[in-house]
């Protein structure tokens, strides 16, 4: 039997000078599913995490605490462990950089970079940055008091003057560009490789890779004086976690890593410092480095000293690990900043998983317990349409799995909720309830519901690597053990056992109740101005700005269309706000057939009060211009127009 391939990802180690926030969970989540995802495609998957422990900020913030650096270390550890945990991830391998064995992996590579001719005494003198750990150029935005300000961070940086070890970085900018132009895949996305080259293109100066003014780190090799810069420390964790010392193995199976995934802040060390060390050695580098944004709150970055870091035990009070990983990975591409909003994490869950997903599979496992008494006794008989839902899938499985490979994972779910809608159609289309009253037609709601259980087994087996916990629910719920991809085969399917609420719906209103609960709904209430006394009236037909803004436009893609029975003029269309799943009904059936609006993206209006037209019920309204003729023109926007941006 030949050896499964092998697959090996890391997240950045995380610095323990505080407690793990929604980013380090999103880096995470995200190598969680990555690992999940390939184990499903029959990889030999190695997933690495850890903390990075070392440094002169994990110095002052122990000393700020009354403890040891070790002790705030332990401490701190203990914080991401039980999230982790807590969190489902599925990680193989917790390194810490106070580990003895990590130690001695980073004298080791570091000696053999000495020993290269690439590493030399000299004098430091310049900026450096104790939020980042890092050094900041004279090209940087000065203070004002004589200091540079951080470029990555914004705070203000240190001068320093100290005697040091430095490296050859400069001697590796023709040999980096060129392994640039031969790995144009190196960093992804595109954007994050483009502006690698050009950071390597203005030229490397040499980098101090000692401190002699910072304890706590690794004692030089050879000049026990000197610390180990916390940048060389810290990334030399991926190959000393399997086995660098020893190059056992181990270390032969899984190096050069598959995917290191990290945050923008961080691909400068990743992209440049680290291919040049690993050079330095004569070691493989990584074959790929997968760059995601950052999550934003009010639209500005997550920060401790900007007060808005969202920690995620909030959500864990009311939500299930599954669903916070699904918003994660449904809400943002890879490379784009996200921004959350409590109201939009919670109306994402409810619509996706609790009404669309959750009720899709209690009403197809209810209905079978309660016309089938849990197991199919008779044939079934197929139609057409159920040939269609087993196509519809076998073309979604070839479709997520590419997306999935590209790692693009809010696309492939959006896809695969496309479908989950299909079948809540099928459902409705299909009338289950009615095939039940006619015991001649017994074997013809069999079909239809071994179908919906065939369905749900299988977009259940794409959803896995994402919300893990929720998928084993679903395989107990009809006793199905098998693993893999592929639609089910129906004869595996004997027996329906207990059924679950799979993610109980969460009202806002007592989600914000929460006493406990970091919600950016609390705004404070502003006072109206008073009315001048002598303010003159609006000349007939105008509005003020405050009028304005309170008409909600946002850009929504059309996920369905439908002509409304008994109704020339009316469409039913089902569309997506990004915050929501919505149904909207517009008299335009006269000029614009479904066909020609599904996957189209449009402005609606969206906080029009709902109206019920021949019984749907109608949430917005369509923006479209109008001829002489009263003919609708609905502008379609481009595709790469964001879903739920707002037009203002």
């Amino acid at each position: 039997m030949p050896e499964k391939k092998t697959f090996y990802i890391t997240t950045p180690i995380y610095y323990v000078n505080d407690v793990p926030h929604i980013g380090h969970a999103y880096t995470t989540i995200m190598a969680d599913v990555i690992k999940r995802y390939k184990k499903l495609m029959g990889y030999d998957v190695y997933f690495l995490t850890g903390t990075d422990e070392h440094g002169q900020k994990i110095e002052q913030s122990a000393t700020s605490q009354g403890l040891t650096p070790q002790a705030l270390a332990d401490k701190m550890v203990r914080h991401f462990k039980a999230l982790w945990k807590t969190l489902n991830i599925d990680y193989d391998y917790f390194i810490r950089t106070t580990d003895r064995y990590h130690e001695e992996g980073v004298k080791k590579i570091f000696k053999k970079v000495i020993e290269k001719g690439d590493i030399y005494p000299g004098d430091y003198v310049g900026h450096y940055c104790v939020s980042d750990e890092s050094f900041v150029t004279d090209s940087a935005e000065d203070s004002g008091d004589g200091n540079k300000i951080c470029p990555d961070c914004g705070k203000v940086t240190q001068k320093v003057t100290e005697k040091c070890y430095f490296f050859r970085l400069s001697a590796y900018q023709d040999k980096l560009l060129t392994f640039y132009q031969e790995n144009p895949d190196f960093v992804l996305p595109k954007s994050r490789m483009n502006e690698v080259v050009s950071f390597v293109k203005m030229g490397l100066k040499d980098l101090s890779v000692t401190r002699s003014t910072v304890s706590w780190g690794i004692p030089m090799p050879g000049d026990k004086e000197q610390t180990i810069y916390v940048w060389f420390d810290a990334l030399t964790n991926y190959i000393t976690a399997i086995h660098y010392n020893d190059e056992d193995e181990m270390f032969q199976k899984y190096w050069p890593a598959d995917v290191h995934v990290m945050a923008k802040d961080i691909l400068k060390f990743h992209a440049v410092y680290w291919p040049a060390f690993l050079m330095a050695a004569d070691l493989p580098i990584p074959k790929q480095e997968l760059i995601h944004g950052w999550w934003l709150k009010d639209d500005r970055k997550m920060s401790k000293s900007v007060g808005n870091v969202l920690d995620p035990h909030v959500l864990l009070k009311h939500f299930n690990p599954d669903a916070i990983k699904y918003f994660l990975m449904r809400e943002a591409p890879i490379g784009a900043d996200g921004n959350f909003s409590h109201e939009g994490f919670i109306t994402r869950v409810n619509m996706d998983l609790a009404n669309d997903w959750g009720n899709l599979v209690s009403r197809t496992g209810g209905m079978t317990q309660k016309y089938f008494n849990q197991r199919f006794d008779s044939e079934a008989v197929y139609s057409p349409k159920e040939q269609t839902i087993k196509d519809q899938y076998l073309e979604l499985e070839n479709e997520v799995t590419e997306l999935f490979d590209q790692y693009r994972f809010n696309r492939g779910l959006e896809k695969i909720f496309n479908y989950v809608g299909q079948l809540n159609k099928y459902i409705v289309e299909s009338e289950p309830w009615i095939l039940a009253k006619d015991p001649a037609k017994r074997d013809v709601l069999a079909g239809v519901l071994k179908t919906l259980i065939r369905a749900i087994l299988s977009a259940n087996t794409l959803l896995s690597p994402v919300i893990p916990d929720t998928a084993e629910k679903i395989k107990k719920i009809f006793n199905y053990d098998a693993s893999g991809l592929g639609w089910k085969d129906p004869g595996e399917i004997f027996h329906i056992n207990q059924i679950e609420q799979l993610f109980p719906r969460v009202e806002p209103k007592d989600f914000f109740a929460d006493e406990g609960a970091d919600v950016d709904k609390k705004k404070k209430k502003e006072k109206k101005p008073e009315k001048e006394a002598e303010e003159e009236p609006l000349p007939e037909g105008m509005i003020t700005f405050d009028d304005f803004k309170k008409v909600e436009m946002v850009v929504a893609k059309v996920l369905d269309a439908e002509k409304v029975e008994k109704a020339d003029k009316l469409l039913k269309l089902t569309v997506d706000t990004a915050a929501d799943t919505r149904t909207l009904v517009a008299g335009i059936a006269l000029y614009y057939q479904p066909e020609e609006l599904k996957g189209k993206k449009i402005i609606i209006v969206k906080n029009l009060k709902p109206v019920k037209l021949r019984g749907i019920l109608s949430q917005g309204m369509i923006l479209a211009a109008s001829g002489p003729d009263d003919r609708p023109y609905i502008p379609i926007l481009p595709e790469e127009t964001p879903v739920g941006a707002i037009l203002k």
